[in-house]
């Protein structure tokens, strides 16, 4: 009976400290979206990209194609954004996170670009990897919707 008793309140153990990894994992990721919002509304693009992966292989979906590499995402940034007014002020709604594997998760969202250019807003799905202890975004798809 010991035994039994003993591998139940291990597994309830397990249960619980995966589930509250999750919990902060996801309250992490959270705090990058924030991140890239506050970075965006300060206009600091440089702040925003990174929250991305600094690597050739980062992977940017937009209406414009397929962005590869860290430098040539930021470089798209710049080019699509060039303004204060382009910028606007930028709202990020999280409407699921999703673990997708240890240390990896994905994101599904929409922005809402309220600028005097034209408002904007979309959807996208981000794939988020913990590398060295930080989470980056390894992949961006994102669409306007309007």
């Amino acid at each position: 009976m010991r035994p039994l008793l003993y591998l139940f309140f291990l597994a309830s153990f397990l249960s619980f400290s995966q589930s509250s990894t999750t919990v902060d994992d996801k309250a992490s990721i959270l705090e990058v979206l924030a991140i890239q919002e506050k970075a965006w509304n300060n206009l600091d693009v440089e702040l925003f990209m990174e929250t991305y992966w600094k690597s050739d292989e980062l992977i940017f979906y937009g209406s414009s194609g397929v962005t590869k590499g860290w430098q040539n995402t930021l470089e798209r940034y710049k080019k699509s954004y060039p303004t204060k007014e382009h910028f606007g002020k930028l709202h990020l709604t999280s409407n699921e996170i999703t673990k997708i594997d240890n240390g990896i998760y994905s994101v599904f969202g929409e922005y809402h670009l309220t600028r005097t250019v034209g408002n904007t807003k979309g959807i996208f799905m981000l794939v988020l990897k913990n590398i060295d202890g930080a989470w980056k975004i390894i992949a961006d798809t994102s669409c306007k919707t309007e």
